[in-house]
């Protein structure tokens, strides 16, 4: 049933905060979760396949298309709604969508890509997207206008 209520229009700068908010938080915790924990999980798995150094500009093209991606379908319908647990909701779905189909075509086309790790790496995926939106959610909620 479509709702006849006028959307809230979000501001040029809730937008913005909203995206570095995200963008930041992603960061961060991708970098402890890749550095701390997965790292040596994808070394021991796919062995020979890893690159020595990541490919940074294709890792920095992900960060900056998905986390808006995860504002424009997680982070600004919580805000419109007022809400920061529809954002964490939106943003858990979003992530276990996205880092599935990542994994699990993956786990379907490569022979050393283990269940294991796809099924972390998807469970990250959903934890990491709903806080990452919901940081955006509170920094576009605190600071904007």
């Amino acid at each position: 049933m479509l709702s006849t209520d006028p959307v809230q229009e979000l501001s040029v700068q809730q937008w913005l905060l909203a995206y570095g908010g995200t963008l930041l938080s992603m960061l961060a915790l991708d970098a402890l979760w890749i550095g701390l924990y997965m790292a040596p999980a994808y070394k021991s798995a796919l062995g020979d396949l890893m690159l020595e150094q990541p490919r940074f500009l294709a890792a920095a093209a992900f960060y900056l298309v998905y986390a808006g991606g995860v504002v424009f379908l997680a982070t600004a319908p919580g805000l419109r709604a007022l809400s920061w647990q529809a954002t964490a909701v939106h943003g858990a779905v979003l992530g276990l969508i996205a880092y599935a189909t990542y994994d699990l075509t993956n786990y379907s086309i490569l022979k050393a890509w283990p269940l294991g790790l796809a099924l972390a790496d998807i469970a990250w995926g959903a934890v990491l997207t709903a806080i990452a939106a919901t940081a955006g959610w509170h920094a576009a909620s605190r600071w904007g206008r």
